[in-house]
Protein backbone atom coordinates (compact mmCIF):
# COMPACT_ATOMS: atom_id res chain seq x y z
CA UNK A 1 0.00 0.00 0.00
CA UNK A 2 1.40 3.30 -0.98
CA UNK A 3 2.09 6.44 1.67
CA UNK A 4 -0.71 8.00 -0.09
CA UNK A 5 -3.33 6.10 0.18
CA UNK A 6 -2.54 5.38 4.05
CA UNK A 7 -2.71 9.19 4.18
CA UNK A 8 -6.59 9.18 2.04
CA UNK A 9 -7.23 6.18 4.66
CA UNK A 10 -6.40 8.50 8.03
CA UNK A 11 -7.98 11.43 6.20
CA UNK A 12 -10.71 9.69 5.77
CA UNK A 13 -10.57 8.48 8.98
CA UNK A 14 -11.04 11.68 10.82
CA UNK A 15 -13.29 13.49 8.41
CA UNK A 16 -16.24 11.14 9.10
CA UNK A 17 -18.06 12.18 12.32
CA UNK A 18 -15.01 12.11 14.18
CA UNK A 19 -14.40 14.63 16.85
CA UNK A 20 -10.55 15.58 16.95
CA UNK A 21 -9.32 16.41 20.41
CA UNK A 22 -5.68 17.53 21.26
CA UNK A 23 -3.65 18.12 24.10
CA UNK A 24 -0.35 20.03 24.74
CA UNK A 25 1.64 18.32 27.50
CA UNK A 26 2.81 20.23 30.25
CA UNK A 27 4.64 19.55 33.69
CA UNK A 28 1.99 20.93 35.57
CA UNK A 29 -0.88 21.59 33.45
CA UNK A 30 -1.85 20.54 29.65
CA UNK A 31 -3.81 22.68 27.09
CA UNK A 32 -6.79 20.81 25.85
CA UNK A 33 -8.80 21.49 22.61
CA UNK A 34 -12.05 19.91 20.20
CA UNK A 35 -12.68 20.09 16.95
CA UNK A 36 -15.65 18.86 15.10
CA UNK A 37 -16.26 17.13 11.84
CA UNK A 38 -18.10 20.52 10.09
CA UNK A 39 -15.48 22.87 11.51
CA UNK A 40 -17.11 24.09 14.91
CA UNK A 41 -14.48 24.13 17.78
CA UNK A 42 -13.34 25.65 21.01
CA UNK A 43 -11.20 27.76 22.62
CA UNK A 44 -7.96 26.11 23.92
CA UNK A 45 -8.56 25.72 27.81
CA UNK A 46 -5.71 24.88 30.42
CA UNK A 47 -6.58 22.15 32.95
CA UNK A 48 -4.49 20.15 35.14
CA UNK A 49 -2.19 17.33 35.40
CA UNK A 50 -4.45 15.77 37.91
CA UNK A 51 -7.24 13.47 38.10
CA UNK A 52 -9.84 16.03 38.73
CA UNK A 53 -7.81 17.83 35.63
CA UNK A 54 -8.15 14.99 33.42
CA UNK A 55 -12.25 14.59 34.47
CA UNK A 56 -12.36 18.33 33.34
CA UNK A 57 -10.39 17.37 30.03
CA UNK A 58 -12.80 14.17 29.33
CA UNK A 59 -16.43 15.84 30.23
CA UNK A 60 -15.51 18.67 27.77
CA UNK A 61 -14.97 16.96 24.93
CA UNK A 62 -17.65 14.43 25.76
CA UNK A 63 -19.83 16.82 25.90
CA UNK A 64 -19.00 18.12 22.41
CA UNK A 65 -19.07 14.88 21.15
CA UNK A 66 -22.98 14.49 22.20
CA UNK A 67 -23.22 18.03 20.89
CA UNK A 68 -22.10 17.13 17.48
CA UNK A 69 -23.16 13.42 17.40
CA UNK A 70 -19.83 12.40 16.42
CA UNK A 71 -19.52 8.75 16.42
CA UNK A 72 -16.10 9.03 17.82
CA UNK A 73 -12.93 10.85 19.24
CA UNK A 74 -9.66 11.07 18.09
CA UNK A 75 -7.17 12.66 20.48
CA UNK A 76 -3.70 13.10 19.34
CA UNK A 77 -0.66 14.41 21.20
CA UNK A 78 2.81 14.87 19.74
CA UNK A 79 4.87 12.00 21.34
CA UNK A 80 4.66 11.74 24.72
CA UNK A 81 7.42 11.97 27.54
CA UNK A 82 7.13 11.16 31.30
CA UNK A 83 4.59 14.10 31.95
CA UNK A 84 1.83 12.88 29.83
CA UNK A 85 1.97 9.28 30.41
CA UNK A 86 -0.80 9.34 33.75
CA UNK A 87 -2.91 11.40 30.73
CA UNK A 88 -2.79 9.05 28.13
CA UNK A 89 -2.94 6.08 30.59
CA UNK A 90 -6.26 7.61 32.07
CA UNK A 91 -7.78 8.18 28.48
CA UNK A 92 -6.60 4.50 27.74
CA UNK A 93 -9.84 3.48 29.91
CA UNK A 94 -12.22 5.58 27.82
CA UNK A 95 -13.97 5.28 24.22
CA UNK A 96 -11.25 7.14 22.66
CA UNK A 97 -8.80 6.96 19.84
CA UNK A 98 -5.12 7.91 20.92
CA UNK A 99 -2.96 9.05 18.12
CA UNK A 100 0.66 10.37 17.84
CA UNK A 101 2.35 13.46 15.48
CA UNK A 102 5.73 14.45 15.02
CA UNK A 103 6.94 17.47 17.58
CA UNK A 104 8.70 18.51 13.99
CA UNK A 105 5.42 18.45 11.67
CA UNK A 106 3.92 20.56 14.42
CA UNK A 107 6.93 22.92 14.03
CA UNK A 108 6.81 23.36 10.75
CA UNK A 109 3.05 23.57 10.06
CA UNK A 110 2.93 25.86 12.86
CA UNK A 111 5.40 28.31 10.64
CA UNK A 112 2.87 28.23 7.78
CA UNK A 113 -0.16 29.17 9.45
CA UNK A 114 1.05 32.22 10.14
CA UNK A 115 4.60 32.65 9.22
CA UNK A 116 6.36 32.72 12.86
CA UNK A 117 7.85 29.99 14.81
CA UNK A 118 6.16 31.73 17.47
CA UNK A 119 5.49 28.82 20.34
CA UNK A 120 2.70 28.82 22.68
CA UNK A 121 0.09 26.28 24.04
CA UNK A 122 -2.97 27.91 22.06
CA UNK A 123 -1.49 27.65 18.95
CA UNK A 124 -0.33 24.13 19.59
CA UNK A 125 -3.12 22.44 20.27
CA UNK A 126 -4.95 23.42 17.14
CA UNK A 127 -1.96 22.99 14.50
CA UNK A 128 -2.09 19.39 15.88
CA UNK A 129 -5.77 18.88 15.34
CA UNK A 130 -4.39 20.50 11.45
CA UNK A 131 -2.02 17.96 11.22
CA UNK A 132 -4.58 15.01 12.49
CA UNK A 133 -6.81 16.06 9.68
CA UNK A 134 -4.18 16.15 7.30
CA UNK A 135 -3.55 12.52 8.55
CA UNK A 136 -0.20 12.67 9.15
CA UNK A 137 -0.32 10.71 12.50
CA UNK A 138 0.72 7.13 13.79
CA UNK A 139 -1.40 4.82 16.19
CA UNK A 140 -0.39 6.01 19.82
CA UNK A 141 0.46 2.20 21.50
CA UNK A 142 -0.11 2.43 25.29
CA UNK A 143 2.24 -1.01 26.32
CA UNK A 144 0.03 -2.81 29.09
CA UNK A 145 0.85 -5.78 30.92
CA UNK A 146 4.39 -7.41 30.19
CA UNK A 147 5.34 -4.89 27.43
CA UNK A 148 4.81 -2.15 29.78
CA UNK A 149 7.29 -3.82 32.34
CA UNK A 150 9.58 -4.34 29.58
CA UNK A 151 9.54 -1.02 28.52
CA UNK A 152 10.87 -0.03 32.19
CA UNK A 153 12.85 -2.14 31.72
CA UNK A 154 14.47 -1.24 28.86
CA UNK A 155 14.68 2.83 29.66
CA UNK A 156 16.16 1.64 33.22
CA UNK A 157 18.64 -0.90 31.51
CA UNK A 158 19.44 2.43 28.97
CA UNK A 159 19.99 5.09 31.17
CA UNK A 160 22.57 2.60 33.87
CA UNK A 161 24.67 2.05 30.22
CA UNK A 162 24.90 5.20 29.11
CA UNK A 163 25.77 5.89 33.03
CA UNK A 164 28.11 3.08 33.07
CA UNK A 165 30.06 4.68 29.93
CA UNK A 166 30.15 8.41 31.34
CA UNK A 167 31.90 6.69 34.58
CA UNK A 168 34.09 4.42 31.81
CA UNK A 169 35.38 7.67 29.68
CA UNK A 170 35.83 9.35 33.23
CA UNK A 171 38.00 6.77 34.47
CA UNK A 172 40.01 6.52 31.48
CA UNK A 173 40.92 10.02 31.45
CA UNK A 174 41.99 10.16 35.21
CA UNK A 175 43.81 7.30 34.62
CA UNK A 176 45.77 8.78 31.31
CA UNK A 177 47.08 11.21 34.22
CA UNK A 178 48.48 9.27 36.95
CA UNK A 179 48.90 5.83 34.89
CA UNK A 180 48.21 6.09 31.06
CA UNK A 181 50.94 3.31 30.36
CA UNK A 182 47.96 0.59 32.02
CA UNK A 183 45.51 1.79 29.35
CA UNK A 184 47.39 0.73 26.16
CA UNK A 185 48.94 -2.55 28.14
CA UNK A 186 45.24 -3.41 29.14
CA UNK A 187 44.02 -2.15 26.14
CA UNK A 188 40.83 -0.06 28.34
CA UNK A 189 39.64 -0.47 31.79
CA UNK A 190 36.53 -2.59 31.11
CA UNK A 191 37.86 -5.96 31.23
CA UNK A 192 37.30 -8.58 34.34
CA UNK A 193 41.37 -8.14 34.79
CA UNK A 194 41.45 -4.74 34.22
CA UNK A 195 38.93 -4.00 36.84
CA UNK A 196 40.01 -6.60 39.08
CA UNK A 197 44.14 -4.65 39.10
CA UNK A 198 42.74 -1.36 39.32
CA UNK A 199 40.59 -1.92 42.98
CA UNK A 200 43.57 -3.16 44.50
CA UNK A 201 46.82 -1.75 42.88
CA UNK A 202 45.97 1.63 41.09
CA UNK A 203 49.19 3.00 41.35
CA UNK A 204 52.69 2.26 39.41
CA UNK A 205 54.39 1.70 42.48
CA UNK A 206 51.93 -0.84 43.80
CA UNK A 207 52.20 -3.41 40.60
CA UNK A 208 56.19 -2.59 40.81
CA UNK A 209 55.84 -4.07 44.28
CA UNK A 210 54.09 -7.12 43.57
CA UNK A 211 56.85 -8.52 41.49
CA UNK A 212 56.95 -10.34 37.79
CA UNK A 213 55.45 -13.33 39.60
CA UNK A 214 53.25 -12.63 41.85
CA UNK A 215 51.45 -10.76 39.36
CA UNK A 216 51.44 -13.21 36.54
CA UNK A 217 49.63 -15.56 38.74
CA UNK A 218 47.02 -13.18 39.73
CA UNK A 219 46.41 -12.50 35.93
CA UNK A 220 46.13 -16.18 35.18
CA UNK A 221 43.58 -16.71 38.05
CA UNK A 222 41.35 -13.42 36.99
CA UNK A 223 41.94 -14.05 33.33
CA UNK A 224 41.05 -17.53 33.66
CA UNK A 225 44.53 -18.58 31.64
CA UNK A 226 44.30 -15.76 28.76
CA UNK A 227 46.94 -13.48 30.38
CA UNK A 228 50.24 -14.39 32.42
CA UNK A 229 53.84 -14.09 32.52
CA UNK A 230 54.25 -12.03 28.97
CA UNK A 231 51.17 -9.56 29.99
CA UNK A 232 52.58 -9.08 33.76
CA UNK A 233 56.28 -8.20 32.23
CA UNK A 234 54.23 -5.20 30.19
CA UNK A 235 52.66 -4.10 33.24
CA UNK A 236 56.29 -4.59 35.39
CA UNK A 237 58.02 -2.13 32.49
CA UNK A 238 54.81 0.21 32.46
CA UNK A 239 54.91 1.33 36.05
CA UNK A 240 58.66 1.17 36.08
CA UNK A 241 58.88 3.84 33.06
CA UNK A 242 55.34 5.44 33.88
CA UNK A 243 55.24 9.21 33.12
CA UNK A 244 52.12 9.56 35.41
CA UNK A 245 51.97 12.45 37.97
CA UNK A 246 52.49 12.79 41.29
CA UNK A 247 51.10 15.97 42.47
CA UNK A 248 47.01 15.88 43.46
CA UNK A 249 47.30 11.83 42.93
CA UNK A 250 45.94 11.35 46.32
CA UNK A 251 42.76 12.71 45.25
CA UNK A 252 42.51 11.33 41.95
CA UNK A 253 42.40 7.96 43.18
CA UNK A 254 39.72 9.28 45.51
CA UNK A 255 37.62 9.65 42.58
CA UNK A 256 38.88 6.63 40.53
CA UNK A 257 37.81 4.18 43.28
CA UNK A 258 34.32 6.05 43.35
CA UNK A 259 34.16 6.00 39.48
CA UNK A 260 35.13 1.59 39.95
CA UNK A 261 31.84 1.41 42.32
CA UNK A 262 29.95 2.90 39.88
CA UNK A 263 30.85 0.89 37.22
CA UNK A 264 30.59 -2.50 39.63
CA UNK A 265 27.11 -1.36 40.45
CA UNK A 266 25.71 -0.26 36.90
CA UNK A 267 27.17 -3.62 35.83
CA UNK A 268 25.35 -5.84 38.46
CA UNK A 269 22.12 -3.39 38.22
CA UNK A 270 21.88 -4.23 34.10
CA UNK A 271 22.71 -7.90 34.36
CA UNK A 272 20.02 -8.39 36.95
CA UNK A 273 17.48 -5.98 34.59
CA UNK A 274 18.30 -8.28 31.78
CA UNK A 275 17.66 -11.71 33.72
CA UNK A 276 14.02 -9.94 34.61
CA UNK A 277 13.44 -8.77 31.24
CA UNK A 278 13.73 -12.81 30.25
CA UNK A 279 11.50 -13.46 32.60
CA UNK A 280 8.73 -10.85 31.64
CA UNK A 281 9.21 -12.49 28.06
CA UNK A 282 7.80 -16.03 28.66
CA UNK A 283 4.73 -13.94 29.20
CA UNK A 284 4.31 -12.23 25.71
CA UNK A 285 3.39 -15.09 23.35
CA UNK A 286 4.91 -13.92 20.24
CA UNK A 287 8.56 -13.37 21.61
CA UNK A 288 8.53 -16.98 20.58
CA UNK A 289 8.45 -16.18 17.11
CA UNK A 290 11.10 -13.01 17.48
CA UNK A 291 13.56 -15.58 19.07
CA UNK A 292 13.38 -18.03 16.54
CA UNK A 293 15.54 -15.45 14.47
CA UNK A 294 18.93 -16.87 14.60
CA UNK A 295 21.51 -14.58 15.84
CA UNK A 296 18.92 -12.03 17.86
CA UNK A 297 19.39 -12.06 21.58
CA UNK A 298 16.74 -11.71 24.52
CA UNK A 299 17.72 -8.14 25.02
CA UNK A 300 17.37 -7.20 21.46
CA UNK A 301 14.06 -8.79 21.41
CA UNK A 302 12.88 -7.43 25.18
CA UNK A 303 13.83 -3.92 24.06
CA UNK A 304 12.43 -3.61 20.74
CA UNK A 305 8.67 -5.41 21.96
CA UNK A 306 8.98 -2.74 24.96
CA UNK A 307 9.75 0.03 22.51
CA UNK A 308 6.87 -1.17 20.10
CA UNK A 309 4.74 -1.61 22.82
CA UNK A 310 2.32 -4.01 20.44
CA UNK A 311 3.49 -5.67 16.98
CA UNK A 312 -0.41 -6.42 17.17
CA UNK A 313 -1.30 -2.90 17.10
CA UNK A 314 0.40 -2.15 13.73
CA UNK A 315 -1.60 -3.00 10.50
CA UNK A 316 1.74 -2.76 8.44
CA UNK A 317 5.33 -3.19 8.20
CA UNK A 318 5.68 0.55 7.01
CA UNK A 319 3.59 1.94 10.10
CA UNK A 320 6.16 0.14 12.40
CA UNK A 321 9.26 1.32 10.27
CA UNK A 322 8.01 4.64 10.75
CA UNK A 323 7.77 4.04 14.57
CA UNK A 324 11.42 3.06 14.35
CA UNK A 325 12.37 5.94 11.91
CA UNK A 326 13.38 3.63 9.13
CA UNK A 327 11.47 4.82 6.68
CA UNK A 328 12.93 6.35 3.94
CA UNK A 329 12.89 9.91 2.15
CA UNK A 330 14.57 11.48 -0.42
CA UNK A 331 15.02 14.92 -1.70
CA UNK A 332 15.14 15.46 -5.59
CA UNK A 333 14.21 18.48 -8.11
CA UNK A 334 14.33 18.55 -11.60
CA UNK A 335 17.03 16.82 -13.05
CA UNK A 336 18.39 15.99 -9.31
CA UNK A 337 17.81 12.84 -7.87
CA UNK A 338 18.45 12.45 -4.66
CA UNK A 339 19.99 9.98 -2.38
CA UNK A 340 17.58 7.58 0.07
CA UNK A 341 18.10 8.00 3.67
CA UNK A 342 16.52 6.99 6.65
CA UNK A 343 14.45 9.95 8.35
CA UNK A 344 15.75 8.79 12.18
CA UNK A 345 12.61 10.26 13.66
CA UNK A 346 11.15 7.82 15.71
CA UNK A 347 12.53 5.52 18.42
CA UNK A 348 16.26 5.64 18.61
CA UNK A 349 16.44 2.49 20.47
CA UNK A 350 14.62 -0.12 18.12
CA UNK A 351 16.98 1.66 15.60
CA UNK A 352 20.14 0.69 17.82
CA UNK A 353 19.14 -3.07 18.73
CA UNK A 354 18.17 -4.03 15.21
CA UNK A 355 21.74 -2.48 14.87
CA UNK A 356 23.26 -4.81 16.73
CA UNK A 357 21.17 -7.87 15.65
CA UNK A 358 22.11 -6.35 11.69
CA UNK A 359 25.83 -6.59 12.62
CA UNK A 360 24.91 -10.59 13.81
CA UNK A 361 22.65 -11.18 10.76
CA UNK A 362 25.59 -10.06 8.32
CA UNK A 363 28.41 -12.22 9.70
CA UNK A 364 29.50 -15.35 8.12
CA UNK A 365 26.73 -17.78 8.89
CA UNK A 366 24.70 -15.46 9.51
CA UNK A 367 20.50 -15.34 8.59
CA UNK A 368 21.12 -12.57 6.17
CA UNK A 369 25.38 -12.94 5.29
CA UNK A 370 24.40 -13.65 1.47
CA UNK A 371 21.73 -11.14 1.31
CA UNK A 372 24.15 -8.45 2.84
CA UNK A 373 27.04 -9.48 0.33
CA UNK A 374 24.59 -9.40 -2.74
CA UNK A 375 24.09 -5.66 -1.29
CA UNK A 376 27.74 -4.84 -1.23
CA UNK A 377 28.78 -6.39 -4.48
CA UNK A 378 26.26 -4.39 -6.43
CA UNK A 379 28.37 -1.32 -4.77
CA UNK A 380 26.28 -0.39 -1.85
CA UNK A 381 28.20 1.28 1.25
CA UNK A 382 28.60 -1.04 3.50
CA UNK A 383 26.61 1.19 6.12
CA UNK A 384 24.05 1.75 4.43
CA UNK A 385 23.67 -1.88 3.15
CA UNK A 386 23.49 -2.77 6.96
CA UNK A 387 20.18 -0.28 7.28
CA UNK A 388 19.03 -2.47 4.52
CA UNK A 389 18.96 -5.63 6.71
CA UNK A 390 17.94 -3.62 9.88
CA UNK A 391 14.85 -2.69 8.00
CA UNK A 392 14.57 -6.52 6.44
CA UNK A 393 15.31 -7.75 10.26
CA UNK A 394 12.26 -5.58 11.28
CA UNK A 395 9.65 -6.85 8.50
CA UNK A 396 10.55 -10.54 9.12
CA UNK A 397 9.96 -9.58 12.70
CA UNK A 398 6.32 -7.74 11.77
CA UNK A 399 5.31 -11.28 9.29
CA UNK A 400 6.46 -13.57 12.00
CA UNK A 401 3.97 -11.95 14.98
CA UNK A 402 1.60 -11.38 12.00
CA UNK A 403 1.56 -15.13 10.54
CA UNK A 404 2.36 -16.54 14.51
CA UNK A 405 5.16 -18.22 12.81
CA UNK A 406 8.99 -19.07 13.59
CA UNK A 407 11.71 -17.90 11.80
CA UNK A 408 13.00 -20.41 8.88
CA UNK A 409 15.83 -19.81 6.27
CA UNK A 410 13.19 -20.68 3.20
CA UNK A 411 10.54 -18.45 4.47
CA UNK A 412 13.20 -15.68 4.97
CA UNK A 413 14.45 -16.28 1.57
Amino acid sequence: MSNMSNRTKKFQKVNEKVLIATVDIGKTSHYGYWRSYNGDDCKAFEFANTRKGFERFWQTIRTAQIQHKAKKIVVGFESTGSYGEPLVHYLRTKPVEPVQINPMHTKRLKELDDNSPRKTDQKDVRVIADIIEYGHFLTLVVPTGASAQLRRLTNARESSISRRTASINRLQDLLGVIFPEFLTIMKGVQSKSAQYLLKRYLLPENITRLGRNRLANKLHKVSRGRLGKERAEELIKGAQDSVGVTEGRESICIEIRHLLANISSDTEFINKQEVIMEEYLKDIPYSRSLLSIKGISTVTVACIIGEVGDFGAFHSAKSLLKLAGLNLYEVSSGKHKGIRRITKRGRALIRKMLYFAAMNAVKKGGILHEYYQQLINRGMLRMKALVVVMRKLLKIMFALVRNKSEYSIKKAA
